[in-house]
């Protein structure tokens, strides 16, 4: 019997013990081989026959007392072509046990499942529903490789099969329709072949088109009808089966018609097979542009990496590159993965991360991330994230979820495609009824051909792509320029936004102390005041010391060495540089040595309205400088909170600073609302009067402290420069690191879910329109009729409308006229 191995996460265990009893109670399950536990990993590693089933490995750790973890799947999906497919597809894998969560979407032609059950079950059953499928690795370059290349096989096929119908279907066309519309046509074919051989050569040519281009639509729609579950082929297949049929009764047994009745349509069957396989391969054109952002991040992925082992160079593919490796990385190179730099001295490129155009100087102990290009000099590095741990790959990760996930929105779109096909397969056989009880002579054919118009008009491809594909498109453009959504519903959620809560430290402001006003007295000199005041605050370890000592070392001063030094508890320190007595504090300091501050009093009031902190420097007993130390915005912050107020939405403040300092820096920046002094405890409070004051809010902030506050909110978004804390909890993730990203992501949000809205309302209102006229109801009145070659026309066309609305977000632009671009905003 063959065997198989089994592995699963163990949530529970503390100590050996555990290990003990949850190895006895998988021993006893009859079919497995040998368990491993391990402690450390939180795993269970099963060896087994392959009749065992992982429900039952599940419920036997459960019964001991311990727990599974739900995991992740995510499968390519092949075959799918309606948004009925997709139910189908759903309902399977939501009948697997095991499944806690299904979801699919037809635009990636993915599903993704959260549960216990394992791969080969829920491949098993999208076989056993009439699709293919196969596990995928998120983010992996392999996967998509192979992806690209089957969805190209695709194209080439559709477009080999395009061809063949076109080039069998356009004498059919012309022989049927050319005797309709001109006489002389009509004429010259009852001259020559008559029209006998006339329906012998349409049956010749339309069979051609059925059984070789048109044999894919046969193939999945009638076992699909056996299985009761229709799809857009069954409306296809029952369609042109019924027009070809009914033509070879015209043909061949004509006798068994009506008198009157006896006409062919195999122009109909003929031309709607070549109209949709039109649709078909411009949607899967369409389709392949609406993932290019996807394809270009993947791009940016090195192939091969140059590494150090075993005092020896070599050249090795990306995939065998392990955590430890030293790599080199020459000029104009891309970096193969994450590292630390060990040695050289470089500028790198990093804009496809951070949207910043400004190459980062990089040094010993300077991180390096993937996919970015190295500019000039020569790098050695040790790396530290391979495979799918990088940055790149996470962030291939994150888009790739966010465009398979299922917005709130898409819950109508379901309940509806559920039902529709057989509706319309019902509204069809009414049709036909209908007509056959009350229409006019030939009531065989009018029956017909308006039934056969029911079915081809009602295809519901364009319900199906109306919201993948704009999700598809948005998500993309947005990680184009650094804004990534990490949850899908944040998309349609952050364009309700009334008001945007933001914190003040690494958000709006740099986030650490930079030495900012530097004020010098009569008979001092700036760069020597500089180097006495950077000496003694050197020995302190306060912020503000470090701050005025960076900005020496910046200004390449050297600091002199100092003696006596002490700390005067609520007043300042002092020290001797080069025999000179340093005192440095804050106004009252000075008074007590003695010292009228007045001289500063215009620069003290300046500093004060502009929420900083002034310190005075004495040197050898005179009053030498004022000296000012602040978190200072960042450049972008006004551009971003301007754009947000353009956006008609409020700005609200959440900071621990005292009052004074925030007031000051809001009214710098036009700031709405302030809220200071908040203990990180309290932010998520703050949050929660402001949503019950203000409604829908977004919450922007950068540090562990925010974290609460990030998931209080109605959308989160994460500074990406933050902790990872902070990013876990976000909805959407800034990889700038600026608050552009703000504007940008509410904006991008807000033309998404309208475009959304267009392709739905245009979905909807297509078929809720042109299935009556197709049914007939126009033609007591007005004698209108709706040929079914028309409504192949106009369902292909609505397809490619969906999509060409979708791609239409491949131009949106940053509301923020000052957002840089990122390399791959460039390519876009």
């Amino acid at each position: 019997m063959s065997t198989k191995t089994e592995t699963l996460r163990i949530d529970g265990m503390t100590c050996a013990s555990c290990v003990g009893q949850v190895e006895k109670a998988l021993s006893k399950v009859e079919g497995v081989d040998s368990v491993v536990v391990n402690l450390a990993t939180e795993r269970a590693d099963i060896t087994m026959s392959s009749s065992v089933d992982r429900q039952t490995l599940i419920k036997t750790i459960q019964a001991a007392g311990y727990s599974v973890p739900a995991a992740t799947i995510d499968l390519s999906v092949e075959g799918m072509t309606c948004a009925s497919c997709v139910g189908q597809v759903e309902r399977a894998l939501k009948e697997v046990p095991g499944v806690v969560e299904a979801t699919v979407n037809l635009a990636t032609e993915r599903a993704h499942v959260r549960g216990f059950a394992d791969s080969d079950a829920l491949v098993a059953a999208i076989a056993k529903a009439g699709y293919t499928a196969r596990p995928i690795d998120m983010g992996a370059a392999v996967d998509d490789e192979a992806a690209n290349e089957r969805k190209d096989a695709e194209r080439t096929q559709l477009k080999r099969d395009l061809t063949i119908a076109a080039v069998l279907t356009l004498p059919v066309f012309a022989l049927e329709m050319g005797s309709h519309l001109i006489p002389g046509v009509h004429d010259l074919i009852m001259r020559t072949i008559g029209m006998q051989w006339n329906w012998y050569i349409q049956f010749v040519l339309t069979t051609l088109v059925l059984v070789m281009p048109g044999l894919r639509f046969y193939r999945q729609g009638i076992p699909a009808l056996f299985r009761l579950v229709p799809d857009m082929n069954s409306l296809v297949a029952v369609g042109t089966l019924a027009a070809y049929a009914y033509s070879l009764v015209a043909t061949f047994v004509p006798s068994l018609l009506p008198p009157g009745t006896v006409n062919v349509y195999y122009e109909a069957a003929a031309v709607i097979v070549t109209l949709i396989l039109l649709g078909r391969f411009l949607e899967a054109r369409a389709k392949g542009r609406t993932s290019e952002a996807i394809q270009r991040l993947v791009g940016l992925q090195a192939k091969t990496a140059r590494v150090q082992r075993d005092g020896k160079e070599l050249e090795i593919p990306i995939a065998e590159v392990v955590a430890g490796d030293v790599i080199l990385v020459r000029p104009g190179e891309r970096i193969p993965v994450d590292g630390d730099v060990v040695s050289g001295k470089s500028y790198v490129d990093e804009s496809m991360i951070t949207g910043e155009p400004v190459p980062v100087s990089k040094t010993v102990d300077s991180k390096l991330v993937g996919g970015t290009v190295n500019q000039k000099g020569a790098l050695s590095f040790r790396a530290t994230a391979v495979g799918g741990a990088t940055v790149l790959s996470q962030i291939i990760r994150m888009v790739e979820q966010a465009q398979g996930s299922k917005l709130p929105i898409q819950a109508l779109v379901d309940k509806v495609t559920m039902r529709f096909v057989p509706v319309v397969m019902g509204v069809a056989a009414l049709t036909f009824l209908v007509w056959l009880a009350v229409g006019p002579d030939p009531v065989l054919t009018f029956a017909l051909v308006n039934a056969v118009a029911v079915l081809i008009i009602a295809c519901p491809c364009a319900m199906g792509l109306a919201t993948p594909t704009s999700i598809m498109v948005g998500t993309g453009r947005g990680a184009e320029l650094g804004v990534l959504f990490r949850k899908g519903e944040a998309l349609q959620s952050l364009k309700d936004a009334k008001v945007v809560a933001v914190d003040k430290t690494g958000t709006l402001t740099e986030g650490r102390p930079t030495l900012t006003d530097l004020v010098i007295t009569e008979g001092f000199e700036r760069k020597n005041v500089l180097a006495l005041i950077a000496a003694v605050e050197a020995k302190s370890e306060h912020p503000i010391a470090r701050a005025i000592v960076e900005a020496a070392e910046n200004e390449v001063i050297s600091v002199p060495d100092i003696t006596d030094f002490d700390s005067i508890t609520g007043f300042g320190v002092k020290a001797h540089v080069n025999g000179e007595l340093v005192e440095i504090g804050a106004d009252r300091y000075m008074r007590e040595l003695g010292l009228d501050v007045e001289v500063f009093a215009a620069s003290a009031e300046r500093l004060g309205n502009e929420g900083k902190t002034p310190l005075y420097a004495a040197i050898g007993g005179k009053l030498a400088a004022i000296v000012a130390v602040a978190d200072p915005i960042k450049e972008t912050t006004p551009a971003a909170i301007a754009a947000l107020h353009n956006l008609g939405l409020k700005v609200v403040m959440i900071t621990g600073d005292n009052r004074r300092t925030a007031e000051a820096i809001a009214r710098q920046l036009g700031i709405d609302e302030v809220i200071a002094e908040v203990l990180p405890a309290d932010k998520v409070d703050a949050v929660r009067e402001l949503k019950a004051r203000y409604g829908q809010l977004a919450f922007v902030g950068d540090g562990i402290n925010d974290a609460p506050a990030l998931a209080e909110a109605d959308v989160g978004l994460a500074v990406g420069t933050g902790t990872d804390i902070a990013i876990e909890a976000a909805d959407v993730v800034l990889m700038s690191g600026s608050l552009m990203g703000v504007p940008t992501a509410i904006a991008l949000s807000r033309a998404t879910i309208g475009n959304i809205h267009q392709n739905l309302f245009w979905a909807f209102a297509y078929n809720a329109a042109l299935i009556p006229v197709a049914a007939g109801v126009l033609y007591p009145t007005w004698e209108i009729l709706l040929s079914p070659i028309f409504a192949a026309g106009a369902m292909a066309l609505s397809s490619i409308f969906v999509l060409g609305n979708a791609l239409r977000l491949r131009g949106f632009q940053s509301p923020v006229e000052a957002t840089p671009s990122s390399n791959l905003a460039k390519a876009a």
